[in-house]
């Protein structure tokens, strides 16, 4: 039986596209073999987000050269759209295929096997304006299902390179969405997570659809217990939008909404579309119509002319915001972007300090608001046996208002939703005790 390796940097989105082009190869009677071990086709599905996302696709595509010389090395994702020549030079590359037409990635290994002409599949992406359809009928880890809708970017925001390498903005058909939807929940599937490139900008390209109505045609899909959006600007959540969060009750408590930077100035010079006010608006609207919702965010910190006082106001900012935590990132030079032009780059020490202070914020506020929920009865679906000091019949998975909650249960109860009150908060993992186990006919996935 023939071989496949898979090797994924980058982006929960990326992992998602390796999914679907397992299935690709699966369908051709293919075996997945580990990526450190000898197969006969490698697929390095790369990043291209920062520097050092280049710089690992690079270390990776060697791995597998040198793994096996005669296997066919592909190389596919972001940063193959971006530099597909730089990795053509890598001696040992056979194929280069990009973020879009890896349907043909069949077609090409066979190609190869006849005729070992490496090939540059690399097409301009700017000019593609079609979805490109790829299932994914089951995740190996079998709680939550990823539904990916759209693809691309059209923001152009100044530190970002991703508009180049994934393509402007197109929308995946509705009724292709709802296909999908349908048979990961035949699969046993009870949550999906609604995710893309520029997921909130779902429908911006189509007339007479948006992400609102998707959100209630997803409603309706029979079995279904709940919808979870991965991320969406705040100028994305619209009134269509937030009726939907109000009225469907399949809409997680939970939304990802990037901020980016809590101060006017460098979120103009970041490109962003919104100023603190207007986002602050926006999260005070949410809370309003979706009590006790959480709300989760990203920051890059040491944008290029970031001053100390623009960080304090910051600071402030999210704090006043509450969210329930923030994925901090240290700004990070990106060839090709604007932002890597800039003058006034920040010191890496002082983006370090800065870094380490809104982790500690983020923390408190995880904490803050898992002590809101102590007593609380909340859905969760367990995901797996916890790996604890002592592996005593606990088990753990998110609520829908993503807190990590750690219960006893047994290994049964994982993929069904289940009624646990929180007893202990945590910060990264809160404690809770079973109040109602699932009915554990369907709901079981083996």
């Amino acid at each position: 039986m023939p071989t496949v390796a898979f090797h994924t940097l980058g982006c929960k989105v990326n992992f998602y596209d390796t999914e679907a082009i397992w299935q690709l190869f699966k369908h051709e009677g293919y075996e997945q073999a580990d990526f450190e071990s000898t197969a006969d086709v490698y697929v390095i599905n790369t990043c291209t987000v920062t520097n050092t996302g280049d710089k690992k696709s690079r270390q990776m595509i060697r791995r597998a050269v040198r793994r096996n010389p005669e296997a066919i090395v592909a190389v596919t994702g972001c940063y193959a759209q971006t530099s597909p020549a730089e990795i053509m030079a890598i001696p040992g590359v056979d194929l280069v295929i990009g973020t879009q037409d890896r349907d043909k990635i069949i077609p090409y290994v066979k190609q190869l096997q006849q005729e070992r002409q490496p090939i540059n599949a690399v097409r301009n992406i700017m000019k593609t304006r079609q979805f490109e359809e790829l299932d994914v009928p089951d995740f190996a880890d079998r709680t939550r299902a990823f539904l990916k809708i759209q693809e691309g970017c059209n923001n152009f925001c100044t530190f970002c390179i991703i508009p180049w390498s994934r393509g402007l903005m197109r929308s995946r058909e509705p009724q292709s969405v709802l296909k999908q939807a349908r048979m990961l929940v035949d699969a046993g599937y009870q949550e999906i997570v609604l995710t893309g490139i520029h997921t909130g900008g779902y429908g911006e390209d189509m007339e007479n659809y948006s992400l609102a109505k998707l959100l209630w045609d997803l409603d309706k899909v029979d079995g279904l217990k709940r919808i979870r959006i991965s991320s969406i600007e705040a100028s994305q959540i619209n009134e269509g939008v937030l009726e939907a969060l109000k009225g469907s009750d399949k809409m997680c408590r939970h939304l990802h909404i990037p901020l980016q930077a809590g101060d006017d100035s460098v979120l103009a010079r970041m490109r962003r579309k919104y100023t603190t006010a207007e986002f602050g608006r926006k999260i005070e609207q949410i809370h309003r119509i979706m009590p006790g919702v959480a709300i989760t965010t990203d920051v890059i910190v040491g944008f290029p002319g970031e001053t100390e006082e623009m960080f304090r106001a910051g600071y402030r900012f999210m704090e006043q915001m509450q969210f329930s935590e923030m994925h901090v990132f240290p700004y990070s030079k990106r060839t090709g972007t604007p932002a890597a032009r800039m003058e006034d780059q920040i010191d890496e020490e002082v983006k370090n300090a800065r870094v380490h202070e809104l982790i500690d914020l983020s923390e408190r506020m995880q904490l803050a608001y898992a002590k809101q929920q102590i007593g609380q009865v909340l859905e969760v679906i367990p995901e797996r046996a916890h790996k604890g000091e002592e592996n005593s019949g606990l088990i753990m998975g998110y609520s829908d208002n993503y807190v990590q909650l750690v219960f006893e249960g047994s290994e049964d109860m994982i993929g069904s939703v289940c009624q646990v009150k929180l007893t202990e908060a945590g910060v990264n993992e809160s404690r809770g005790q079973l109040v109602r186990a699932p009915e554990l006919s369907r709901a079981m996935i083996v």
